[in-house]
């Protein structure tokens, strides 16, 4: 079993920025392909961005050149780098994490991003 420990969220003016951490009990960090999603009130959990076990990254075209996913296996984290903030920006992010050899996939409880002026 993986726990996933999502912090860094917060309320932030439109244009500012937060770093989003996830925080993996996973005994091979670096097995896992990982992941931030967001939901926003009455919509879908979408994809925000991903990073795979070997450090390829994929982004939401929505996000694109302003959000950077990025993982330390050291520190068994990864990050999500957000930048040029908007209200659309708004939902709750959630952390997955996938084992890339068993294929179980773990979720974090998710941390609340507010983008407000």
């Amino acid at each position: 079993q993986v726990q996933l420990v999502e912090s860094g969220g917060g309320l932030v003016q439109p244009g500012g920025s937060l770093r989003l951490s996830c925080a993996a009990s996973a005994a091979n960090f670096s097995i896992y392909h990982m992941g931030w999603y967001r939901q926003a009130p009455g919509k879908q959990r979408e994809l925000v961005a991903q990073i795979t076990s070997g450090g390829v990254t994929n982004y939401a075209n929505s996000v694109k050149g302003r959000f950077t996913i990025s993982r330390d296996n050291g520190k068994n984290t990864v990050y999500l780098q957000m930048s040029s903030l908007k209200p659309e920006d708004t939902a709750v992010y959630y952390c997955r994490a996938t084992n890339t050899y068993r294929g179980n996939t773990y979720w974090g409880q998710g941390t609340q991003v507010t983008v407000s002026s």
